[in-house]
């Protein structure tokens, strides 16, 4: 076969499924080992949550889910240095909890990224700013083919005691962003303590405040197909069959995620146009109303996590759903791009992952 598109050195992005249980939640103590949760924490900054449940299963999560005040975060216009100096960089770089994610694209943009839990900075920069900030870093993207300008990776722990004003090394960086990096940039910012310091040091730059309400589709007339692998399927080891069941499944959920009309009960498209089916026997097909409850922002990994929890502890035992997080890309290898869980109706403490991770 022909392909149509110029080779490429990039890998593409790998799906990677996981069938597991999921044990005794508290929601007191939120949980951290194990999957689901290490790969809902893989995330970087999600932009997007999908929930889908039954429609009956409806009233059920919107006491938990919807009653509560919805994530918020902020788009303000700072240079680096602005970030990196002052009650800023004390308030919420040393003693905060708080992400950052500056415009642009990795690969083609000078792009920074901020977690200040774990005080990580990642500057994604090309060849000629990184030359001339007189940074420590390391190629970014692999060689191999011409035309493609170099980038560059810096990586800095901001939390580590050399990270002070009068160190050799933060002197450094501080001397990079007034002489280099020094161009306003527009950032979205999330704080994700339970409090905020006063005099809040982002007020100077005037923040735009956003706030991320949940968007409602109700009574989505779908053809419902087999949702939990046969028992034969699953007893007799067949990795190849199971795997055509998780693909054809995460397709179908994709599609509800996006209000496809190949998936309405009511669909009736020319074959020569589309011929997609629901997964499964057509005969165990039947017609369901679903709902979907979405959520789109900068959202952190942390509020997903304890999404997932409060669905499950509301939802009925026999009562299937799926959740979903997309992330901006963060550019770097292996890092998770889109998490999807899947818990079917006959097997509470069973859940189907689906992790897509970029390779480029």
């Amino acid at each position: 076969m022909q392909a149509f598109s110029e080779p490429s050195v990039y890998q593409t992005s790998k799906c990677y499924v996981t069938h597991g249980t999921i044990g005794h939640l508290d929601p007191k103590q939120l949980p951290t080992k194990g999957k689901p949760w290490t790969a809902i924490a893989g995330l970087d900054f999600i932009h997007k949550v999908d929930l889908i449940l039954p429609q009956e299963a409806f009233q059920l999560v919107r006491d938990s889910l919807l009653n509560g005040p919805p994530p918020e975060y902020r788009r303000v216009v700072m240079t680096l240095g602005d970030i990196l100096t002052g009650d800023f960089l004390k308030e919420y770089i040393k003693q905060g909890n708080i992400m950052m994610l500056s415009e642009g694209t990795i690969g083609v943009d000078n792009v920074f990224v901020l977690k200040s839990v774990s005080g990580n900075l990642k500057m994604f920069l090309d060849k000629e700013t990184y030359e001339r900030a007189g940074l420590v870093g390391k190629p970014h993207g692999i060689k191999g083919k011409r035309g493609l300008k170099p980038r560059w990776v810096v990586e800095l722990d901001l939390s580590a005691p050399a990270m002070w004003p009068g160190k050799k090394g933060f002197d450094r960086l501080i001397y990079a962003c007034k002489n280099t990096l020094n161009q306003p940039l527009t950032w979205l910012f999330c704080n994700l303590s339970t409090s905020t310091p006063g005099p809040d040091p982002l007020t100077p730059h005037a923040p735009t405040k956003f706030t991320s309400k949940p968007g409602i589709t109700q009574d989505i007339s779908v053809t419902l197909p087999t949702l939990k692998p046969d028992t034969e399927m699953v007893a007799s080891g067949d990795r190849d069959m199971y795997e055509e069941f998780a693909t054809e499944l995460y397709e179908w959920l994709s599609l509800l995620r996006l209000e496809s009309p190949r998936i309405l009960s009511s669909d009736q498209i020319d074959p020569y146009l589309s011929r997609y089916r629901a997964p499964g026997d057509s005969q165990d097909h039947q017609p369901a109303s679903v709902c979907k409850i979405s959520w789109q922002g900068f959202l952190s990994s942390a509020w997903a996590r304890k999404t997932l929890v409060d669905v499950i502890l509301a939802l009925p035992a026999k009562t299937w759903f799926s959740l979903s997080a997309t992330t901006f890309s963060s550019g770097m290898t292996a890092e998770s791009t889109e998490f999807a869980l899947f818990r079917p109706s006959e097997s509470p403490r069973e859940y189907l992952v689906w992790e897509v991770k970029s390779h480029d």
